[in-house]
């Protein structure tokens, strides 16, 4: 018995998938104004207390790839200097 997609299902699909690239564009807005923020602080100048969280923030963006963070950073129109 071949399956086949209903209208119906492909509706749902469609649904799911613009959502997650709503989703997707908020995070990668999120991202980009935190390495904005990161790429601005001077880590000698931290307030006592937040070293730590600053170095997770640091090593999660770190942790992204070249064209997620080139496309995070261009949602907030921010780019990459040397």
């Amino acid at each position: 018995m071949p399956h086949t997609i209903n209208q119906q299902e492909i509706n749902m699909l469609r649904t799911e998938l613009e959502m997650l690239m709503k989703e997707r564009q908020t995070l990668l807005k999120v991202a980009g104004i935190a390495a904005g923020l990161v790429a601005e602080l001077d880590s000698h100048n931290l307030p006592s207390g937040t070293e730590e969280a600053a170095e997770l923030l640091a090593t999660s963006i770190n942790a992204l790839s070249e064209e997620t963070l080139k496309d995070a950073l261009g949602v907030v129109h921010a780019e990459i200097v040397n």
